[in-house]
């Protein structure tokens, strides 16, 4: 990654990847509800993805739209 953006791409590039964390989240968490009565470890699992995710989002949506989050999530 050795092409300079100006500050337009790099704010395209954030919300691109904080949508896409968006839709992993939704994934993952959904897996997670699907698995729970059949596969409880699995469904651990995918929760746990779903809040990495979640994670990431918040982090990125911070960066897009400082201050606007509350602190504890």
């Amino acid at each position: 990654m050795t092409d300079v953006v100006d500050s337009d791409e790099l704010l395209r590039r954030i919300q691109r990847a904080r949508s896409w964390a968006g839709r992993e989240e939704q994934t993952w968490k959904a897996r997670s509800e699907e698995l729970k009565t059949a596969d409880p470890d699995s469904s651990r699992d995918a929760e746990l993805r779903g809040h990495t995710y979640e994670a990431v989002r918040k982090a990125l949506d911070e960066i897009v739209t400082p201050g606007v989050h509350d602190a504890d999530g």
